[in-house]
């Protein structure tokens, strides 16, 4: 049973806030340095009033390293799904619009990607290019553009045939006109749900290369090097992972239902159910 679209849509939107705001307001938010205040005096203590979740077998404040590691999350994520977005809309609008061989080459190309599960593919990029925030982004931004690129290629063979786009071809408009002006505005709906979906994938996928040693480089905080520094103490310190597991979790819970309420919010039968 699915949950009301404005449920989705107010919870979502909530949880996203919610992890945006931690981020850009963490240095009033702790009053610890994510990297320079260790105290190994003060290694492993479980949360307390000075440090709310707690330290790491460093004596870090996992708090400060939460509330700046959604910087890292954030960021990578937004940049990412910018470059599939840009991707997938670029070769799905060319592709359905003119159609022909370009559109065999790009459709044969799309599924080729979708037959390649996304986070190997950034595994075999992160292993050649090696550890780093350019790396992390070429690898991320070039592996998930395939859905964005079938919607709008599906999107524009629809609506190519419409009125308005032949009388734009009457009026002289060339191809790349048409294409901006004309059928881009009209497809802008599927494409902010896939932006706003993917968001949510590239933040997991971050922590997950990130948590493999391939991601964001120690001692930056980032939510999957945190999971990684510690999982060997996982028994004894479970505070350690506990708190940077539910950011990733609630970041992309949050985005997916955001991306989930966009959707039915901008179906015109839902509206009429509601």
């Amino acid at each position: 049973m699915r949950m009301p679209f404005r449920l989705n849509l107010t919870l979502g939107l909530a949880l996203v806030s919610m992890v945006i705001l931690g981020a850009v307001f963490a240095p009033l938010l702790t009053a610890h340095d994510p990297i320079l205040d260790a105290d190994l005096m003060n290694s492993e203590m479980p949360p307390s009033w000075d440090h709310w979740f707690g330290t790491d077998s460093q004596g870090r404040d996992v708090f400060s390293r939460v509330l700046y590691g959604a910087r890292v999350s954030l960021t990578i994520g937004i940049v990412a799904q910018a470059i599939n977005s840009t991707i997938g809309i670029a070769l799905g609008l060319s592709a359905g619009y003119w159609g022909g061989w370009w559109d065999d080459l790009v459709n044969g190309l799309t599924n080729l990607m979708l037959a390649i599960p996304s986070l190997v593919f950034a595994l075999a990029i992160m292993a050649v290019l090696g550890p780093g925030v350019v790396s992390l982004l070429i690898a991320l931004g070039l592996t998930n553009w395939s859905w964005s690129c079938r919607i709008t290629r599906g999107a524009v063979m629809s609506l190519k045939s419409q009125g308005y786009v032949q009388a734009a071809r009457t009026l002289g408009y060339g191809d790349i006109r048409i294409m901006l002006t004309q059928l881009l505005p009209n497809i802008v709906g599927p494409v902010l749900v896939m932006a706003t979906l993917g968001i949510g994938e590239a933040v997991l996928a971050e922590a997950a290369l990130s948590f493999l040693g391939l991601g964001i480089r120690p001692p930056a905080p980032s939510w999957g090097n945190m999971l990684t520094d510690a999982r060997e103490a996982i028994r004894s310190v479970p505070w350690a992972t506990i708190f940077p597991g539910l950011a990733v979790f609630v970041t992309v819970l949050g985005f997916n239902l955001l991306g989930d309420g966009v959707r039915d919010w901008l179906d015109p039968r839902m509206q009429v159910r509601a």
